[in-house]
Formats: C-alpha cells, structure tokens, sequence
C-alpha cells in the first residue's frame, strides 16, 4: 500500500471481474436509486468494455434495461455515465429503442450539461426510419446558442450521414450556418459536415473553397481542415493551371498565419504534394527550420518528421536544415534525436559521414529497437549512395550487432550487411569477416542459418574460401541442430565449388555423421556420397542447384500419387517450384518502412517481411490450387503449374468491370474472369465469357458461366482452353466478350423487378497468352554451374536489335518481364555507367523442363542483344529463342 501511495495509488479496478460485476449491476433496480453504488458499478462495467471484456446479448441487454431505470436519478455525474453506457451497447443489446423518449426529452430540457451527450447517444440507437421524428430537433440543435450543444448534434450527423446521407443533406442550411459561427469547435465541426455533404461534387466543393478563402475563417481547427480540403483538390488531376495557382497562394498565404497549428498543417500539405518543386519548397521548409528549435516538443517533432519524409525524395532541399537537425542530437526527447540523425543521414555530405557516425554511438544505446531499426535503414541508404564511406559504415555496423538488442533489430544489421556485399564486390570480404565474428556469439538460430547461408553462397567466390571453414565447423560444435544442419549444407557447397578444399571438407563431414541429431548425420552422409563422386554435374544438380519444390504443391501431388495407381515412379516434374525469395535490400526496405509505420502509425510488425511474403506468395498459389480443384469441369486436369497476375480486360470506371488471371496446367489453360456489375439498378443472370482466336491452333473445350451477378458483387466464371501439341503454336491472341441476361432490379433492394430478361454482351480488351504463361521463375544460387550442367547438345543462340529500348537496365527489365524467370547472380542490377551488360535467367518450362538463358545486352542505336538458350530439350529452346524474335 506505501508503495501504491508513492505513485499515486493503483487502479481500483483492475481487479474486476465480468461476471461478478454483472451480478452487481443488480443495484440499478433498486427504489430508490443508490446514486453511489450505482455510479461505482457502472463505471466497472465501462471500464470492462474498454478493456476489450464483451457482453453476450442476453447479458448486454439485461444491464441495457437495468441501466434505463437510472433516468428517476437527477446526479449529473450518474446521468452522463448512463449515456456512455447506452453508446457501448446499443450494438450488442435488443430493443435498444426503448430509451428513445427519455433520450428526446432530455435532448429538448434545459440541462445543458444532459443535452449534448444525449444526442450523441440518441444518434448511436437511431435508424434512419427513426430520423425524421427527430429531425427537427436536429436541426434545432445544430443553431443553439450553447456550443457544446451544436458541436455535438454536427459530430453525430456526421455518424448520420454513414447510414443516411440523403437525410443529412436536408440539414445544409443549418450547416452553413454552424459553418459561420463564432466558436472555433462549432465552425469546424460544421466545416467538416458541409464537406462530407458535398465531397461527391466537385463544383460544390470547390464553390464552397472559394467563398471560406475569400470570408475567411476564424478557427484554426477548420483552417487546418480546409487546407487539407485545398490539398485534396490541388492534387486532383482535372483541377485547371488558374485554379491549382489561387490554391497554392492560399497555401503559401497560410504560412503566415499567427497559429502554429495552421502554419505547420500548410508546410505539411506543401511538401507533401506531388506536383511540389525544390523552388517551391523554400518557404515551407524554412517555417519547418524555425520549428526545429522550437521550446514545444510537439512542434520540434512535427517538424523533424516532416522534413525526413521530404529528405526521402528531395534531399538537397533540407540541406539548410542541417544545423539545426544536428543541434537536435542531444534532444532530452530520444523521438526527436532519432528521426534528426536519420534525416541527417538522407541529406548529410560525404564529408560529415564520420561526424555523425560519432553522433549515433552516443544516444543509440538510449532508444528502442523499433527507432534502431529506423537508424539502420538511414545507414544503409547511406552506403549505397557513397560507396567509398561504406567501410566506416560497416564498421560502426559490425559495432552495432555486437551490442545488445533484439531479432528484428539484428535482422535489419544483417541484412543491411548483405546489401552493401550485394551491391559492391569489393566489401564483400570485410562483410563476411563481420558476419562470421557475430555468429560466434549469436543468439538467434533464424539469423545465424540465414549468415550461414550467405557464407555457403558467397565465401567459395572470395580469394580465401579456406579461412571461413572455422567459422563454419565451430557452428557443427557449438550450436543446436538447426545450426548444425545448415552448417553441413554449408561445408558441402565450399566441397563443391573449390577442389583444394574437397579432402578436408570430406573429413569434416566424416566426421558430422556421429552427430546426435538425425538431420545432421542424414546431410553429411548424403553430401559425403556426392562429394566423393567427383562428378561435375552430380555435385551441381544435388548440392548446387538442388531441386526448389513448393512444400505445400509437393505434398498435394503425393498424396495424389498415393491415392492413384503407384506401380509408376512418382513424376516430380510436374510439381511447381517454389517462389525464388526476396532481395536482401527489398527485405530491408519494407522492414524499415513497417517500423516506421508503426512509429508514427501503430502498424503491426509481428511477422518479418520474409514470412508475410512467403505467406502471401504461396497461399495464393494453394488458394488457385484448391479453388480449381474443387470444380468438377478442372479436378483431372493434374497440378496447377502457374497463375498469372490479374490482367484488366476493362476500365475501371465502366459498368461491367472484368479482370482475367490465366491458369496453366500441362495440357491445359483456364482463364478465370472475375467480373463486378458496377450498375445497381441490373442484375445480370447466366454470365459468361466467349473467347475466340485469330487462328485455328487452340481448342476451346469449357465455358463455365456465372448464374448471377447482382450489383457490386463480385461473380467468377471461366473459359478452359486444350493447349496445342505444337509448342511452337502455344501462344496466340484470343478476342473477348462478355454476354449475359439484364434484369432491371430496384436500386435500393436489389429486387428483380421484371420476370424476364434481355441479351446483351460487352466487348472486353482481348487476351494475350505469352511465352512467359508457360515458364515459371526458378531459382539458381549458382547460375555458372547449372549452366555447365545443361551443355551446349540443345544451345540455341540469336541476335537482336531491341531499337525502342535507350537503356540497359530497361532492356533487363523488359527481358526478365516477358520471358517470365527469374533473374540470377544479381544480373538485374546494372552497374553505373556500364555500355555492356549480361543478364543471367532461369526458369522451368510447362512440363518440368529446366531452362536457362544469357543475354548480352550492348547500347547501340538502341540495345542490341545476343541470346542463348540452353535447356533440358531442345524444342523449348527453341519456343524461347523464337519467341523473342
């Protein structure tokens, strides 16, 4: 108890619990009321609800009705309390309507303090076949002369107008007239009503612009709405070059304005609009800098906030900030000091690096991993734009995973680590030098197979492999299973990749077959037998470029195996690859952006980026895989290969609104049309899509229609199309249209009105099926040996002058994009000033078939490109290499 009265005593509920407070809410029936135990008891049961405790119907709506006897009471304090109470559960509680005459005639008194929260609660159990017996009152409660009372009846029409907007536009003229009220609450309250009213049309809101511009406005809280309303339309693309103009100056205008709030909300919207230029910066950044030394928190804040996401695109534009920002390091506020040092980190010069670098040792062990994380990205951005810093940011890198922290922040380090290896060859030594000393001491079983991944990938291609085998080896000692396992797989790539080390790799996994874990001894036996083979394209197919199934495919397709005839070998080539994995910078950009998020925003970062992408790429494969098989017409038709991503076959804006995702399986397409009737007056009946092509090559062989599509429901149908034989005629270009039956419907309850029906159709855009519909992305760690390993028996190589193209990396993307694989080794990154380029792809052809390709990109009068192909057969190579001619 003496140590609850040093911090100023405990929650006196906190140990409540619901049930028996239930049982309490019997005093509400008590005659008369108990004002106290009434008052006690009802804040237990709000005190409950907010924390997250729900009530079932039954239990919400005996406390509901118990609760109503509490209007015989006259306590202020106890009559407000019932008010928040019949706002928390009018939605759970039945016949919640029965307070509505005691709600109106406390609306309509003359207690002030009863009037403006009973209309807020008589909003919340009002339908809209209820409004119009309290319309009037409404509108009367919107012009009282008390405050409080008019900003609460302008708060609940606001509510009113999600559920009936026809009914808040009649109030315009009350609104209007809130609009030029005197008090700052009431004026912005009704601003912000009279936009939603008119927000759908955009002669009305701009009308409406020009007269509070032109009148002016007294509360700084509708002056910071209506900038925010001015962005909104200067942002609009049919907004004229006049218009946009007189917007902007009342922007700049704004600036000047004697509240903070306004000053900051019209330097916000000014750096935040697209078209902003650096010329057009200059006055709202140096409002930003005086508020960089600002005595207020919020307002220093504010501004460094802002100024980082404007560093983020136009970082010469904060430069003049940087004294400032630097000064803002020794903020007692760690906020503040955290997002000055990542700002300075976008716009400080190459010269300042080690200045700041000082700066981050100093205040880094005071802020949590979450601004940690924030710091890491900045240090990362930094690398990459000044790559003669990147050994003094690495090192104060190397300083920072040695410190204490958590998984997500040494995640982050890591992977900014393996960034700056990936992007400059020549720091990749002294990176694995910092990564191999961390995982002597790391923690974290994720992170230390995912270093030692990186060292079984990276460490054979240094000039000194043989000084990493230590770092590896003493992980097959010390560490768990897991770690031990992926050490074995590391050991057995350096076995493959560098002949002078095979017989000390060879004893190293002798000896890891006495290992006390099943895993560990089942890999080094394994990669002993292959490493003792001395066979090139052996050790490149099982330990270099081993065989990347999707799990969840692979498992389906034996139990489907098992269920069926098994006196035939189990066929693997038919099983889907799984998706190759993120870029270690794409990785680390989102985590960084998720944190950030979650800074300013509350964003959830449970799961890694890794794991949501995994998650999202594969279930969406199953989601096809199972929604596919569950239809009678496509259950034989084997294991789904690929699915495309949704292609618009309309516009957005249009009536009927189709998209179209191709499906491959071995022998066949299914096209899926995902349609939406936009119109809410149709119901449209029996919908399908009829397909046709130029030529005669394709094989139409099932339409299965839609039965219904009513207004803005989502309605599936699909078209399953026999692939020809001839690979060489496996693409072509297929004419769409939608046809169904239109029965006119009434708007409001979607209800047919008429019996029968018309035909109608709709032309769609047509349908392209490419190369890149029959291969899948595959993954190569190392692309040079699986490129030995396929041979030149079915080589195919071309030359091609891609003459719309200017740029290399162009010419990679366009590549990449429409031979549909994955590329390898990094090569879809080209270096600055570069004229030549080699890209490096893979893939697995419809059927299994392994498929790789080299393109040797040139800048002349254009790109020029020299192709080849290589791939398990001969005929696929040719589809590829004819294909891009």
């Amino acid at each position: 108890m003496k140590k609850d009265e040093e911090y100023g005593g405990s929650n006196p509920y906190q140990c409540s619990d619901k049930t028996s407070v239930l049982q309490e809410a019997r005093v509400f029936n008590e005659t008369p009321v108990n004002v106290k135990r009434s008052t006690h008891v009802l804040t237990k049961i709000l005190y409950l609800l907010n924390q997250g405790e729900s009530l079932g119907t039954k239990e919400a709506t005996d406390v509901f009705f118990a609760m109503t006897k509490l209007f015989q009471s006259n306590d202020i304090i106890l009559r407000r309390l019932v008010y928040l109470g019949i706002k928390e559960l009018c939605g759970v509680a039945e016949d919640t309507i029965i307070v509505t005459s005691s709600l109106t005639k406390d609306m309509t008194g003359r207690e002030d303090q009863y009037r403006a929260p009973a209309i807020r609660a008589l909003c919340r159990i009002t339908d809209s076949s209820m409004l119009q017996a309290v319309e009037r009152y409404m509108k009367q409660a919107m012009v009282d002369r008390t405050s409080g009372v008019s900003s609460a009846a302008l708060v609940s029409c606001r509510h009113i107008a999600q559920h009936s907007p026809d009914v808040v536009k009649r109030w315009v003229a009350e609104v209007q007239e809130a609009v030029q009220s005197d008090n700052v609450m009431v004026q912005f309250h009704g601003l912000g009503v009279l936009h939603q009213i008119r927000k759908s049309d955009k002669l009305a809101v701009t009308k409406m612009v020009s007269k509070l511009i032109s009148s002016g406005m007294r509360s700084p809280y509708a002056i910071c709405l209506l900038i925010r309303i001015v962005a909104k339309l200067i942002e609009e693309e049919d907004s004229s070059a006049s218009e946009r103009s007189r917007l902007i100056e009342f922007l700049e205008a704004m600036l000047r304005h004697k509240a903070e709030m306004v000053v900051y909300e019209a330097a916000n919207a000014i750096v935040a609009l697209s078209t902003t230029t650096s010329r057009d910066l200059v006055a709202a950044i140096a409002v930003l800098q005086l508020f960089l030394s600002s005595p207020k928190p919020t307002l220093r804040f504010a501004a460094v906030r802002t100024l980082g996401k404007v560093a983020m695109t136009q970082p010469a534009a904060v430069t003049a900030c940087n004294l400032d920002l630097e000064n803002l390091l020794q903020d007692v506020n760690r906020s503040i000091a955290t997002l000055a040092i990542t700002t300075l980190l976008k716009t400080g010069s190459e010269g300042s690096i080690d200045r700041l670098m000082r700066s981050i040792a100093a205040f880094l062990n005071d802020i949590s991993d979450e601004f940690k994380i924030v710091v890491v990205e900045a240090l990362r951005s930094l690398a990459l734009q000044y790559p003669r810093k990147q050994a003094v940011l690495m090192g104060q890198l190397a300083d920072m995973l040695r410190n204490e922290g958590g998984l997500a922040y040494k995640e982050a380090i890591a992977s900014t680590i393996i960034t700056i290896i990936e992007e400059n060859p020549d720091a990749k030594e002294k990176g694995l030098d910092h990564l191999c000393e961390f995982i002597e001491d790391c923690e974290h079983t994720t992170l230390a197979v995912r270093i030692l991944h990186l060292l079984g990938k990276e460490g054979p291609r240094t000039s000194r492999p043989a000084r990493y085998i230590r770092f590896i080896y003493n992980r097959v000692i010390l560490e768990n299973a897991a770690v031990r396992a992926a050490a074995v797989s590391v050991l057995a790539r350096f076995g493959a990749q560098c002949p002078d080390l095979l017989p000390n790799i060879l004893v190293l996994l002798q000896r890891c077959m006495l290992d006390t874990e099943d895993e560990v001894r089942d890999r080094s036996t394994y990669y002993h037998a292959v490493l003792s083979t001395r066979d090139a394209a052996l050790i490149a197919r099982c330990i270099l470029n081993p065989p990347m199934y999707s799990l969840s495919s692979l498992e389906r397709a034996l139990l489907s195996y098992l269920s069926s005839d098994t006196s035939k070998s189990f066929d693997a080539s038919c099983v889907p690859t799984a998706p190759p994995p993120a870029s270690a910078a794409s990785l680390t950009s989102s985590a960084a952006s998720s944190i950030t998020a979650a800074i300013s925003g509350g964003a959830d970062v449970a799961a890694t980026p890794a794991q949501r992408q995994e998650e999202r790429t594969i279930s969406t494969h199953d989601k096809y895989a199972e929604r596919l098989a569950a239809i009678p017409a496509f259950s034989g038709l084997g294991p789904l290969f690929k699915s495309s991503q949704p292609v618009e076959l309309t516009e957005s804006e249009t009536e009927y609104v189709v998209r179209c995702i191709k499906h491959t399986f071995l022998g066949h397409i299914v096209l899926q049309f995902d349609c939406t009737n936009t119109l809410n007056d149709q119901l449209l009946e029996n919908v399908s899509v009829v397909v046709e092509e130029d030529g005669v090559n394709w094989q139409i062989l099932h339409t299965l229609p839609c039965p219904s599509l009513p207004y803005s429901t989502p309605g599936t149908c699909y078209v399953l199309l026999a692939i020809p034989e001839d690979m060489m005629s496996t693409t072509g270009t297929f004419t769409a249209c939608l046809k169904f039956q239109v029965r006119d419907c009434d708007p409001i309850t979607g209800e047919p009105e008429t019996e029968d029906g018309y035909e109608d159709d709709y032309t769609l855009e047509d349908i392209d099926i490419n190369v890149s519909d029959h291969v899948s992305k595959a993954q190569r760690s190392n692309f040079a040996a699986a490129w030995e390993e396929l041979g030149p028996g079915s080589e195919l190589e071309d030359t091609f002058a891609l003459t719309n193209l200017t740029t290399l990396a162009e010419a990679v993307t366009q590549v990449t994009n429409f031979l549909g694989m994955h590329p390898c080794d990094r090569s879809d990154k080209v270096p600055d000033g570069k004229n030549s380029h080699t890209l490096y792809l893979a893939g697995t052809y419809r059927g299994g078939q392994s498929v790789l390709v080299r393109a040797k990109l040139a800048l002349s009068d254009g790109v020029a490109m020299q192709l080849t192909v290589r791939s398990t057969d001969s005929a696929v190579s040719e589809v590829i290499a004819s294909a891009v001619g």
